[in-house]
């Protein structure tokens, strides 16, 4: 393919290639394509072969504790702006008054 038409390619992208990326991409450009073409006979191929399916399962975990309740409140609360006892406190931000 001719540096000028991958040029031409990149300005109706909206790509900026400098001249040694313009040259990189000419010689492989050609291997891209042709591996295109190879993919999509691949996918065309796929319409003659019945879908296999493997067996479907979950791999699930019982879900457990892995610290003491309360473990970390302290450390938390500590960093919070402002507490009341161990619950964060913040502005009001909804008006309930009607």
């Amino acid at each position: 393919m001719k540096t000028g038409d991958i040029a031409h390619l990149a300005t109706l992208a909206r790509i900026r290639l400098t001249d040694t990326e313009l040259e990189q991409l000419a010689t492989e450009l050609p291997a891209i394509v042709e591996y295109v073409s190879v993919i999509t006979d691949l996918v065309a191929d796929q319409d003659s072969v019945e879908p296999s399916v493997g067996a479907r399962y979950n791999i699930l975990r019982e879900d457990t504790v892995t610290n003491e309740p309360e473990e970390f409140t302290a450390d938390i609360v500590k960093e919070m702006p402002h507490s009341d006892g161990r619950f964060m406190s913040v502005k009001k931000i909804l008006q309930t008054d009607e």
